[in-house]
Order: C-alpha cells, then sequence, then structure tokens
C-alpha cells in the first residue's frame, strides 16, 4: 500500500475534517521521527495516517483498531504497519508494543490533538505561530483540549524515550519535535491561516 492508496481508504471512511486533520498531523510527526531515527518514513508516515482511519465505523475501544485492521490487510498495508495500529490500542487489541514504530505512534497520537487545538483557538489558525511556550501553558489548563489525556502523553513519551532514544527524550522536547513536523506541514493540515478567512 501506498500512500496514495492509504489516503484512498482514509477518506473513504472518514468524513469529519478534524479526523482527517489528526490523522494527518501524526504522519507528519510520524515521518519527521522516522527520518530522525534512520528508519521509513513511508511505513512509519502510513502507520500514522492510517491508525483511525476505522474510528467512524467502530467507534468505540473494543473494536477499534482490531476490526479496521483486516480491510487495511486485505488492501496490502505492511505486517509492521498493522502491527504498530494494533498497538496503540493494547487494551482493546491485545498487541503489545514491541517496535520503534509502535513507540512513536502511540507517543505522537494524543499529543497532535493539544497541538490541534491550540493553533485552532488563535485568531490567524496558523500553526507556524504557535510558540512551545504557548503549549506548555495551556497542558496546565486541564479543561483545554481536555480529551487529550497529559498523564497519559507523559507516560507513553516516557516508553518512546527509553524504548528509542536511551532515556535521553524529554517531554518538552518531545512536544518540541511534533510541533515543528506540523509546522512543516501548515499546509497539509489546513492549519496555514486560511481558516481565518473563511
Amino acid at each position: 500500500m501506498n500512500r496514495e492508496q492509504a489516503w484512498h481508504t482514509l477518506t473513504e471512511h472518514v468524513e469529519a475534517p478534524g479526523l482527517r486533520r489528526h490523522m494527518v498531523a501524526v504522519e507528519l510527526a510520524m515521518r519527521s521521527y522516522a527520518e530522525l531515527l534512520g528508519q521509513d518514513p513511508d511505513s512509519w508516515g502510513l502507520a500514522g495516517l492510517l491508525h483511525d482511519f476505522d474510528w467512524e465505523i467502530h467507534p468505540t475501544l473494543e473494536d477499534h483498531p482490531a476490526k479496521g485492521v483486516p480491510i487495511l490487510r486485505e488492501r496490502g498495508c505492511a505486517p509492521e504497519v498493522l502491527q504498530a495500529i494494533l498497538a496503540h490500542n493494547t487494551e482493546g487489541t491485545g498487541v503489545e508494543r514491541q517496535h520503534a514504530m509502535d513507540y512513536a505512534l502511540l507517543a505522537c497520537d494524543e499529543v497532535t490533538g493539544l497541538i490541534i487545538a491550540g493553533a485552532l483557538v488563535r485568531p490567524s489558525k496558523d500553526i507556524r505561530e504557535m510558540k512551545l511556550k504557548s503549549i506548555k501553558k495551556r497542558w496546565k489548563e486541564r479543561a483545554f483540549a481536555g480529551g487529550v489525556d497529559r498523564d497519559h502523553v507523559e507516560e507513553v513519551t516516557a516508553d518512546f524515550s527509553r524504548e528509542c532514544f536511551d532515556g535521553q527524550l524529554e517531554l518538552w522536547e518531545h512536544v518540541g519535535n511534533v510541533l515543528a513536523a506540523m509546522q512543516a506541514g501548515a499546509a497539509e493540515l489546513e492549519l496555514d491561516g486560511r481558516l481565518a478567512k473563511g
């Protein structure tokens, strides 16, 4: 499965613009980390792009992504990508994280939600203007982007740091890396100011 086929699969199953934006954000973060770690950006990117593709058809943690993965397998998605997608909800699938890609996906997943929310409340709606310090401030406001479980983000970032960075990747360095990847893809995320003009 290539990126074009993955995008077709995503748009076939996901209508909500916010969910599409989230998956592209995770794709951008995953590609960036793959390059940093000397891994394959294409397969890491596909894991990010497709990890929630079935949420609208299987909107429970018991079914997602376990019931969606057979669709991806049938369409030729690589086993290591399927493994990462299944391992981002171990509680529902029983599949544990094993590889660097698995740890990266879970570490990049929720934190993108906080960054997107921060960009959308800016008058400009331009993620390129965001600074790490504004995300730190929002982090402490638990009501802001309340769906983002801060404790979980800290835990999975620590796991990712341990498994892939010898424990040297700090939370805010990680958030900064994800922010930079998303800023580089501002146009793909439609967080380049266009939403403020609409």
